[in-house]
């Protein structure tokens, strides 16, 4: 049965996935693949999990994708024309296994400017040259969906109080992070350097900020709601 959700509670539904396979070294972006989800989906949830229009091609079963598959209609544009037709698309026990077998999907060289993107812009841009999609408005779709929900905020692994080997973590004490009483996380304490490391996006949202991260400039923005 399929399971219709809203944008923002497909959104928050996919995070944690979307944010581990990207931690696991997925080169797809978290913005857009959560874009791309959402555009090919419309926020349902089908039981085969394919959130991404993977179809079924010439590939053989592998750790991710069993071999199931369903049958459904889509269209395509060909030569400029929409076509409406029947596809056969990949079937999978779960969000994650989906995740994987795509990113498989894209360690083959014709999906060379995927990987090498380094922003939204150019990887939506990547997907549709390289030939992922049909539809010429792909990539200007998934940017309006990244911009038009701040999607880009999940474009970095979780910023948090990661301060092993390098800087003593032998020499740090453990610490209990409250806010207005009530417990958020736990943090670090740097005794010979007096400074104190806490989980920045938990203590932010715990005090009502929104939390982006800019990969590339490695920079933290906190703005209050």
């Amino acid at each position: 049965m399929a399971q219709q959700l809203t944008k923002q509670a497909f959104f928050a539904f996919l995070s944690d996935t979307v944010v581990k396979v990207w931690k696991e070294g997925s080169p797809l972006l978290p913005s857009v693949r959560m874009a791309q989800n959402w555009l090919e989906t419309g926020g349902k949830i089908h039981e085969w999990n394919n959130l991404g229009g993977y179809k079924v091609g010439s590939g053989i079963p592998n750790a991710y994708w069993k071999g199931r598959t369903v049958c459904t209609s889509t269209w395509e544009v060909y030569n400029g024309t929409r076509v409406t037709q029947k596809a056969d698309w990949r079937a999978y026990d779960s969000i994650y296994d989906f995740y994987k077998d795509q990113d498989l999907l894209f360690t083959k060289n014709r999906y060379d400017r995927v990987r090498s993107a380094k922003t939204p812009e150019q990887q939506t841009t990547a997907l549709y040259a390289c030939g992922y999609a049909t539809d010429p408005d792909y990539a200007s779709k998934l940017m309006s969906i990244i911009r038009a929900n701040n999607l880009t905020a999940f474009d970095v692994i979780e910023i948090e109080a990661e301060v092993e080997q390098e800087r003593g973590e032998e020499e740090m004490e453990p610490i209990t992070v409250y806010v207005n009483g009530k417990k958020i996380d736990d943090g670090l304490y740097d005794d010979s350097k007096g400074i104190t490391y806490v989980p920045v996006r938990t203590l932010a949202e715990a005090l009502g900020a929104k939390v982006k991260w800019n990969g590339q400039e490695k920079r933290v923005d906190l703005t209050k709601k």
